[in-house]
């Protein structure tokens, strides 16, 4: 599980180095369009000057991560990020129905993303992932109003699929060690010290 959270960090610190929000800036455009598709996400896709495809307006995701769309049916959009679904989309309507078509796919709403955060904690609970960015365990405790007095950083637990590891969140805060990136449905425990 080590490697699979070291990895999981690395493409998250990737992500989240690109920008947040929702302005004009061009670190903001590249998260959005660096965004991986999840199920449940609701998105709308245009092709240009193609009212009839159009007219379709909001399309979801499916638990098995694939969307239908006029014409070209059923598509998977598993894994792939919003620019890599235009690109699938404009490639598939290329083929056969559309000469060189202009596609955008926006984001209208996106899945339930959260993780657990629990024990020495000042409010306890869901903690939501910021739209288009990942998150970290120290932003989850921060995020869950941070870590009450009697709070062991020492040996927070990170649960994930059943599997748990020790993560000493106080050498990430003292910058020891590099932050930990959680995954949708995690539960982070942060015990209480033995006095």
């Amino acid at each position: 599980m080590a490697s699979a959270l070291a990895q999981s960090r690395d493409s998250e610190r990737s992500k989240t180095d690109s920008g947040s929000g929702r302005s004009g800036s061009p670190a903001v455009a590249s998260a959005a369009v660096d965004y991986v598709l999840q199920p449940q996400d609701i998105i709308r896709v245009q092709v240009f000057q193609e009212e009839e495809i159009n007219k379709q307006g909001e399309v979801n995701i499916s638990s098995e991560s694939t969307i239908t769309l006029p014409l070209i049916g059923t598509i998977s959009v598993a894994g792939l990020t919003v620019r890599q679904a235009e690109q699938k989309i404009r490639e598939l309507y290329d083929r056969d129905y559309i000469v060189n078509p202009g596609v955008s796919v926006n984001v209208l709403k996106y899945s339930d993303r959260s993780v657990n955060v629990v024990g020495s904690i000042k409010n306890a609970g869901r903690v939501q992932f910021p739209p288009e960015k990942g998150l970290t365990i120290l932003e989850a405790i921060s995020l869950a109003g941070g870590h009450d007095r009697l709070a062991d950083l020492k040996r927070v637990k990170l649960t994930r699929k059943n599997e748990t590891i020790v993560v000493n969140v106080d050498d990430i805060v003292k910058g020891g060690a590099k932050d930990v990136a959680l995954e949708v449905g995690d539960v982070v425990f942060v015990p209480e010290r033995i006095l």
